[in-house]
């Protein structure tokens, strides 16, 4: 038997793939929220991307104008973002306020930070000015996002830069963008503190286990 080849689905994930075979139990609403919900993680990315390049370039938007918000949809759709999948309402407002706080506040985007090699990440937007550290997520997904995340960054920060930043001698501000919504946070160094001490501790443990012969 010589089976076909299919080149051009190298890298492609189908949408009513046999691996995912829940969609056998759909109905056709239920289909077509699926085909919406696997576009979910590309808008993510590409809308941090989009928000990144105007932050970087010191670019706000005025969310009462109709060519900003046509400015994303342009930019989703020539990145191959099917016009029908895209909730350009709930993405532009939340995009707006991080966008435009960020570039306010003067912070940078897509800052990666790192304790050590089983412990980093990147902060979608961080700055420190006049004693206070801002460190802004955006979430594009509607399930409710976590503080713990933002607490997580704000250890890098402190363990990464020890030699000239202590969370007891500087306030910190986290905020979430999401569902049109800012959740804002301002934790005690205690608890930043706190989180350092598991981060410390976690890498020793895995470091240690992984040495072992």
């Amino acid at each position: 038997m010589i089976f076909n080849k299919h080149l051009e689905l190298e890298g492609r994930h189908a949408i009513l793939s046999p691996s995912k075979h829940y969609w056998l139990n759909y109905d056709d609403e239920g289909l077509m929220r699926n085909y919406i919900s696997s576009f979910a993680t590309e808008i993510g990315t590409l809308v941090h991307e989009y928000a990144s390049d105007r932050i970087r370039f010191r670019l706000p938007m005025d969310v009462n104008n109709e060519e900003a918000k046509n400015s994303l949809l342009v930019f989703l759709l020539k990145n191959g973002i099917p016009f029908r999948v895209i909730d350009l309402d709930r993405i532009f407002y939340n995009l707006v306020p991080y966008i435009n706080d960020a570039i306010g506040y003067k912070m940078e985007s897509e800052i990666q930070l790192k304790y050590s090699d089983l412990c980093f990440g990147t902060a979608d937007a961080i700055g420190v000015r006049r004693n206070w550290l801002r460190i802004h997520d955006l979430k594009t997904g509607q399930t409710p996002a976590s503080m713990d995340q933002l607490l997580c960054y704000a250890g890098l920060f402190f363990l990464e830069y020890k030699r000239d930043y202590r969370p007891q001698t500087m306030k910190t501000e986290l905020r979430i963008y999401q569902n049109q919504e800012v959740l804002i946070s301002q934790p005690s160094s205690e608890e930043i503190k706190a989180v350092m001490d598991k981060i410390i501790h976690g890498d020793s443990v895995l470091t240690k286990k992984l040495m072992e012969v």
